[in-house]
């Protein structure tokens, strides 16, 4: 709800003490303190009402188009003209759906029949969606359990909205799966119920609830008042949206006194730049910031900016966590888990009006829990896919009317036809599965060598990186003890490069045991990371090259004494004593030196 302190809303309004402000939908004066929490009883109470509140038409009476009831063009006079509040709207561009649903048109205004009169509309602040009020065989009229009866079973084939997104938790007690970061005794459960939200970042894989969280700080603020919640995508925002939005948050913060608290989805996708314009208002409390992201902050997120805010880490969700979040789905939904109920499915009732029953088996329900790697979105979708293809199955012949619905385990496996392996060749899991088969190798586990290469070439990573690094491994760490694993990986990475996958995976993966298996030796790399920090640490200008060192190709080079001294070594049938290394480094052997701190 948006502050109209201090706006003189019409100039036909009786004017107010100086100290007050009207309400624009009651019209009656409070003080600027209270005047946000009596808009947000006072637009419940008229959204909640039998009737929608009465508008004032924007066309006169003698302009006014046909059609238009004539009552309600007259009713309307005398209230203010609801187009007062399209001052306040973020994006002057696009109308409010409210608004549109308000009747800022009377023309376009649907004529109240004997069927829908006295009908009280029913708020499902469960799911977020308005129920269709439709009447099932049998029954005299709408109520509030055939609504509820309508979004159990029409909803999961009808609506538009995933079942993820309709089934979207409001409170704590239904966010399961991350009891590390919003248990009782944690630091942010606290300042979640003290609604003392700091800044934050949530980072985590796909469906772990990064946004189910925001989702949750946003109801608890609007419920308690004490906070307005702004939600943008960084995939869709641009930068001047964000600068309105901070001004918003800066005027109400100094009217009204609330604070502001701002949710970017994927925020990665900012710039550098896009992100420095968080900076004084998250440091000065204009704003509170939550970011979510799946990628990781040390990278995505400007260093400064990160500096400001708290990072929780979001963890994929457990086997167990994902049984719980489709318990409360199939409780809410209506549908009967087999191994539950003791009824069997063929003692039911075969028709319950035009609705069919709907069951499901237990052991579907694990299956999906498995399948779906911690990802909830994926998985509360896959059963929603495999529901509604089973409720658009054309019934057997023999049976008319209602029949009843049994999902199985194959219908859930049809319906999550993908690889549920998570991996990002860009992000973070690509760096910890490489760096997991490279330490497998370097201790000699050539099962854990192969389930990691399977882990990465199964999740469509590019056969010639892990090549590329299976060519570095060689060098770095078996290096002398044998000599034949370069060659090994050189061509490993040449046949991969012929035939590509999926024929070069098991080229791969003798490659992979041929490292794991042979001696490791490590000296040539220690020695080789001695001469860096040789060079790195030393001080003043590097020392010359020996002049007995040098070419002298031409007269005036030999005469200022290039090559001079120098002695070929074929030319002599034993160990030549000869100095090749810098005056100043004279005896330097980096096989055992340790360099010193600078």
């Amino acid at each position: 709800v948006k502050s109209f302190a201090g706006i003189n809303m019409a100039s036909d309004m009786t004017p107010a003490a100086p100290d007050s402000v009207q309400c624009p939908v009651c019209l009656k004066d409070f003080t600027s303190a209270t005047i946000n929490g009596h808009l947000d009883v006072c637009l419940l109470k008229t959204v909640t009402d039998s009737e929608p509140p009465v508008k004032k038409s924007r066309f006169s009476d003698e302009a006014a188009p046909s059609g238009v009831n004539n009552t309600v063009a007259a009713a309307s006079s005398s209230t203010p003209s609801p187009a007062v509040f399209s001052l306040f709207q973020t994006n002057k561009t696009k109308a409010s759906p409210q608004n549109e649903r308000s009747g800022l048109f009377p023309s376009k205004l649907p004529a109240v029949t004997a069927a829908n009169k006295g009908i009280k509309r029913t708020l499902l602040s469960e799911t977020g969606t308005e129920a269709t009020k439709g009447q099932t065989c049998g029954s005299n009229g709408p109520t509030v359990e055939t609504v509820a009866h309508d979004l159990s079973s029409r909803a999961l084939l009808a609506t538009n909205k995933p079942l993820a997104e309709t089934l979207r938790p409001n409170t704590v007690e239904e966010y399961f799966g991350q009891s590390k970061v919003v248990g009782q005794q944690t630091l942010f459960r606290s300042l979640l119920d003290s609604q003392e939200i700091p800044s934050l970042i949530l980072w985590g894989p796909p469906g772990c609830g990064k946004t189910t969280l925001a989702h949750i700080i946003a109801t608890t603020s609007k419920k308690k008042g004490t906070a307005r919640f702004v939600t943008l995508s960084a995939t869709s925002t641009s930068t001047n949206e964000v600068r309105e939005v901070i001004k918003q948050a800066q005027n109400e913060l100094r009217l009204c006194k609330r604070k502001t608290i701002l949710f970017i989805d994927e925020i990665h996708r900012f710039n550098k730049s896009q992100q420095d314009t968080f900076l004084p208002h998250v440091e000065c409390g204009t704003i509170t910031l939550i970011g979510a992201t799946t990628e990781n902050p040390s990278f995505q997120v400007n260093a400064a900016l990160l500096s400001r805010c708290r990072v929780l880490v979001l963890e994929k969700l457990s086997v167990e966590a994902m049984s719980s979040i489709l318990d409360r789905a199939v409780a809410t939904l209506g549908i009967r888990v087999l191994e539950r109920d003791p009824a069997n499915i063929k003692d039911q009732d075969q028709s319950d009006g035009h609705e069919p029953k709907i069951f499901i088996e237990q052991k579907a329900l694990d299956t999906i829990a498995y399948l779906c790697d911690g990802d909830a979105r994926a998985g509360l979708n896959g059963l929603q896919l495999a529901v509604q293809a089973q409720l658009a199955r054309p019934s057997p012949q023999g049976q008319g009317g209602c029949r009843n619905i049994l999902v199985k385990e194959e219908h859930v496996k049809e319906g999550l036809q993908r690889s549920h392996i998570l991996y990002d060749k860009a992000g973070e899991e690509h760096y910890n599965c490489i760096s997991a088969l490279h330490k497998s190798m370097r201790g000699s586990d050539e099962n854990a060598s192969l389930y990691w290469l399977g882990r990465m070439l199964e999740g469509g990573e590019d056969p010639l990186y892990v090549a590329r690094r299976l060519v570095r491994f060689a060098s770095e760490d078996v290096g002398m003890a044998d000599p034949s694993a370069l060659p090994q990986a050189v061509s490993a990475f040449q046949a991969c490069h012929f035939i590509g996958m999926p024929e070069c995976e098991v080229i791969l993966a003798q490659c992979a045991v041929y490292l794991a298996r042979a001696p490791k030796s490590v000296e040539i790399y220690k020695a080789y990371t001695n001469v860096k920090a040789c060079l790195r640490n030393h001080k003043g200008p590097l020392p010359p090259v020996p002049l007995h060192l040098r070419n002298a190709p031409t007269r005036l080079m030999k005469q200022l004494g290039y090559a001079k001294g120098y002695k070929y070594n074929p030319a002599f049938s034993g160990p030549v004593e000869q100095d090749y290394l810098p005056e100043e480094l004279k005896g330097m052997d980096f096989f055992t030196w340790t360099p010193s701190d600078p």
